[in-house]
């Protein structure tokens, strides 16, 4: 069996309805992609890493974790903070906007509580996943600890993942983040960036400039999501370029590029070509929109 490990922070999602009352559940980037990831892929071993406290939020979340199957090896539940909240709103385009409450998330302090035993046991998986939110949140001197981490993976052979999903308002300048993605960008076997990444951060957006840009980096792996119309993929040197029907009827956005990233990784590590994994994450995230809030019923 395939062992995933997926880290982030999940957080309380508050949307309203129609009705006016506010509809409570709970989502975060990489949370949303081991729950797509398991949904289709369920003989896969796949595990969220977080950090909870020990409330009765956190409590449901960790709940929320075992009903959609996920291992929970490796959330710690040891401290005092509570999770992050954000509330969700969407416009007729089904386009969203959000405002948080996540700068006490105990999901901060995850690196805190992981000593050499657990990451002895990160060295058993086969893929370890993370984000551009994933070590935004966390305390500057718990980054040394993170990228020691990774350094162990990698040593390990562990295959490591990484989406950008840039987040200017989490980050103390655009320096900070370039610094940080460089890193994640040299470990990376699996890069899952959107076009809007680099646009925001690096003013580039053209494939031939987004190619060349990670050249250095000497990513096995690149796929490329150039907004709801197309994928591109290249995999040792070799482009791909996959179409995408747009979906007519848009409710909500949110984790179009959650949904894709989990199902083309579970599709990978099944032995799908990229293709086929593009086709399927492309058509799981097309169902995803067209339901609101970031976890499709």
């Amino acid at each position: 069996m395939q062992k995933i490990v997926l880290m982030g922070e999940c957080m309380l999602e508050l949307r309203q309805a129609k009705d006016g009352l506010m509809n409570q559940s709970f989502a975060g980037d990489t949370f949303n992609t081991a729950v797509y990831m398991k949904r289709i892929f369920a003989q896969q071993d796949i595990a969220f890493m977080t950090d909870v406290g020990q409330d009765t939020i956190s409590q449901q979340m960790v709940e929320a974790c075992s009903a959609e199957h996920l291992n929970n090896q490796h959330i710690s539940a040891k401290s005092d903070s509570n999770p992050g909240i954000y509330l969700v709103q969407t416009d007729e385009q089904g386009e969203r906007s959000f405002l948080y409450w996540r700068d006490s998330s105990a999901a901060k302090q995850v690196m805190q509580y992981v000593d050499q035993t657990a990451i002895e046991a990160l060295c058993k998986t086969d893929l370890f996943f993370f984000s551009g939110i994933s070590i935004a949140i966390l305390e500057p001197q718990d980054r040394i600890a993170f990228w020691s981490m990774i350094g162990q993976l990698k040593e390990a052979g562990v295959k490591i993942g990484f989406d950008p999903n840039y987040r200017p308002r989490l980050w103390n300048g655009p320096d900070e983040a370039k610094a940080e993605f460089a890193k994640a960008y040299s470990a990376s076997d699996i890069l899952l960036p959107g076009v809007d990444d680099f646009k925001q951060l690096y003013n580039i957006e053209t494939l031939e400039d987004i190619l060349a840009f990670c050249t250095p980096f000497d990513i096995k792996e690149l796929v490329l999501k150039n907004g709801p119309e197309s994928v591109y993929c290249q995999l040792d040197g070799q482009l791909t370029h996959v179409a995408i029907t747009p979906v007519s009827q848009v409710v909500d956005t949110t984790s179009a590029g959650d949904s894709f990233n989990g199902v083309y990784l579970g599709a990978r590590l099944s032995g799908l070509n990229v293709t086929s994994s593009i086709e399927l994450a492309a058509a799981s995230a097309a169902i995803v929109i067209q339901h609101p809030g970031a976890i499709a019923p």
